[in-house]
């Protein structure tokens, strides 16, 4: 090799190289709240929680950035860009919890969670939005617009694609619009500012507060769920802010790719969609079934039913965790367990929502048709697996359907042991069930189990699985795997 070659670097130095970079952007991400002191100069005493952790971000990203510098990069080994994402969420959460843990009112186990929710686009909370300041609760917003379009894909919108498409699809996008991965990305992060944008400017219209407008339609497209008001949109009783609120939600939890189809004008093939089509199914079934039992159980009159469970109804389907109820506590058992499903199923894959995702429950529901059709026919006769994909019949391999079904019991297996932690804890079955579903599914709607004053094992078990389910299940498992054969130089199978 000559000398005057840049030396190559590749392996675990390669990824502390580009964490680096992403740190640097954390730091950004966690200094964008200072901008509010222009409009409320009286919080300058809460400048340090956000300059401290976001310098310290920017800094610790610049010097680890330095282990690559003036190296050739080697492309990421098999599996790395997966350990290279955990090490960047995990980063960002850490250092996301560092103003919370600064301000003093929350413990490390609760900045953790808050920060957590945040990036996860879940929505639950350990903070009392009453006496917080609007520093923190746009940061809590700041959080989630970022944690739910991406983290790597802000990057790739900002810088480039040289990190790889392998990156990019490893933090859950399969969504590249247009044949330039940067392009894909900046069309991705303007459809969101757009929306964003237009949302905003509706609440206003219809008499939201400007500061109010802008977090909740923040929350809204990127189906997280933080609000500014303990009584969430329920706060405003207001029919038009509910509509607006449930189509922001439903823009948020749709497949990337139906939205360019939509303003394409390609309406039939967004539509037959097999997502579009389970939706609808889904509206058929169970908001009947909301409404009837919201009325049989107190004599609720039939239209302010359908409101409430239509908006409920929208709120756990697309993961964002918005209420128009006061609680869910004392709620008919059939509603309850209508509302877990529909967190367990969540949004479009391809969108900012959370859950097992629409594709991956159609698909399992096709698979047993598909099962059943096979042993009823001639054993002999040799079958094609579809299902319509914007608009085209789209084989399934059973590649597709074996890996389907083991991310579907993986999920299954984790909200139930998450949900048997919170019983140990003296709470029942089901609300367990509803509110670690609630977490897995990156929902945050609540029925009280996880608050300020939970238990920290509880705080952290809520924590595990919104990560899992922000960052889905294969990707952290194989990450892990591949850290414990590195580090053993041992199989884990």
């Amino acid at each position: 090799m000559n000398a005057n070659e840049p030396k190559s670097i590749k392996g675990y130095p390669l990824i502390v190289g580009y964490l680096g970079i992403f740190m640097i952007l954390i730091g950004v991400i966690i200094l964008l709240p200072l901008v509010l002191l222009l409009f409320y100069p009286n919080e300058a005493d809460q400048m340090s929680y956000f300059i401290v952790p976001g310098v310290l971000s920017i800094l610790s990203g610049y010097f680890l950035t330095l282990i690559t510098r003036h190296k050739e990069k080697a492309k990421l080994e098999k599996n790395q860009d997966t350990v290279l994402i955990l090490f960047i969420w995990a980063g960002a959460i850490l250092m996301g919890s560092i103003p919370f843990l600064m301000h003093g009112s929350y413990t490390f186990s609760q900045s953790i969670f808050e920060s957590t929710s945040g990036f996860s686009t879940t929505g639950l909370t350990v903070v009392d939005v009453e006496e917080t300041s609007h520093m923190f609760l746009f940061y809590r917003s700041i959080l989630q617009f970022f944690g739910g379009i991406g983290l790597v894909l802000v990057l790739t919108s900002a810088v480039s694609d040289k990190y790889g498409m392998r990156l990019y699809n490893a933090e859950g996008h399969n969504d590249r619009l247009l044949p330039n991965l940067v392009k894909s990305a900046r069309l991705i992060v303007s459809l969101y500012a757009i929306y964003v944008t237009l949302g905003a400017l509706a609440y206003i219209l219809f008499g939201m507060p400007p500061f109010e407008a802008v977090n909740h339609a923040i929350a809204s497209v990127s189906t997280g769920g933080f609000s500014t008001n303990a009584d969430s949109i329920g706060h405003y009783q207001s029919l038009p802010i509910e509509w607006i609120t449930m189509g922001l939600m439903l823009l948020g939890s749709t497949n990337l790719i139906i939205h360019i189809y939509l303003f394409k004008g390609k309406i039939r093939q967004a539509f037959s969609h097999i997502e579009f089509k389970l939706f609808a199914v889904l509206i058929l079934f169970f908001l009947p079934i909301v409404v009837l039992s919201l009325r049989a159980h107190d004599g609720t009159g039939f239209f302010e039913a359908l409101r409430i469970g239509a908006f409920q109804f929208m709120s756990a389907l697309t993961t964002t965790g918005f209420q128009t109820v006061e609680t869910f506590v004392g709620m008919p058992h059939v509603t309850l367990v209508s509302i877990i499903i529909l967190m367990i199923i969540g949004g479009g894959i391809g969108s900012t929502a959370g859950g097992i995702k629409q594709y991956r429950f159609a698909l399992s529901v096709k698979q047993l048709f598909w099962n059943t059709r096979s042993r009823l026919s001639n054993q002999r006769t040799l079958r094609s697996y579809n299902v319509q994909k914007y608009g085209k019949p789209t084989e399934v391999t059973i590649k597709d359907i074996l890996s389907n079904q083991s991310h579907v019991l993986m999920y299954v297996m984790i909200l139930v042991t998450g949900a048997l932690i919170f019983t140990g804890f003296g709470y029942g079955f089901e609300e367990s069930l509803f509110e670690f579903g609630s977490a897995l599914g990156t929902v945050g709607l609540s029925i009280g189990v996880l608050t300020a004053d939970s238990h920290p094992v509880m705080l952290w078990t809520g924590s595990i699985g919104m990560f899992l389910g922000r960052l889905e299940i294969y990707v952290v498992l194989i990450a892990l795997s591949k850290i414990y054969i590195d580090i053993t130089g041992k199989k884990v199978l």
